[in-house]
């Protein structure tokens, strides 16, 4: 990969997810708000991820640019059939972009957040970078 650190950092997002973004920051829901908590100021391993943070036409949950993981965090609304198969596309057009995207449920986070933090650190270990 040719481009440095900073270079894509938005994969081309527009104007208006940034306003969007700086939306959903002010009403987060109460796992964002935990897992944040364990995520900020390069907290696990090291690692800076950004909140509601646009990447391409979406904007992710949590954003780690230097590993190109994203982290999602699913309600019930996205058990709905329509919901999952648009997430299933934004992952896929996400990897389109080398970008990896890993899910957790609410309630995974909010009742064993250790757990997801080991994923977490999983994947991110697991993950080639170059630049």
């Amino acid at each position: 990969m040719t481009d440095s650190y900073g270079d894509n950092l938005h994969k081309g997002a527009i104007g208006k997810l940034f306003e969007y973004s700086r939306e959903l920051r002010q009403v987060s829901t109460e796992a964002e708000k935990l897992l944040w908590s364990e995520l900020r100021n390069r907290k696990l391993n090291g690692l800076k991820f950004r909140r509601q943070h646009p990447v391409d036409k979406y904007v992710a949950d949590f954003y780690c640019h230097e590993k190109r993981l994203v982290i999602e965090l699913d309600g019930v609304v996205h058990d709905k059939k329509e919901n999952k198969e648009y997430d299933q596309a934004r992952t896929i057009e996400l990897a389109g972009l080398k970008i990896n995207v890993l899910r957790f449920r609410n309630d995974e986070v909010e009742n064993d957040i250790e757990k997801v933090l080991t994923k977490i650190i999983q994947k991110a270990e697991s993950i080639e970078t170059e630049w």
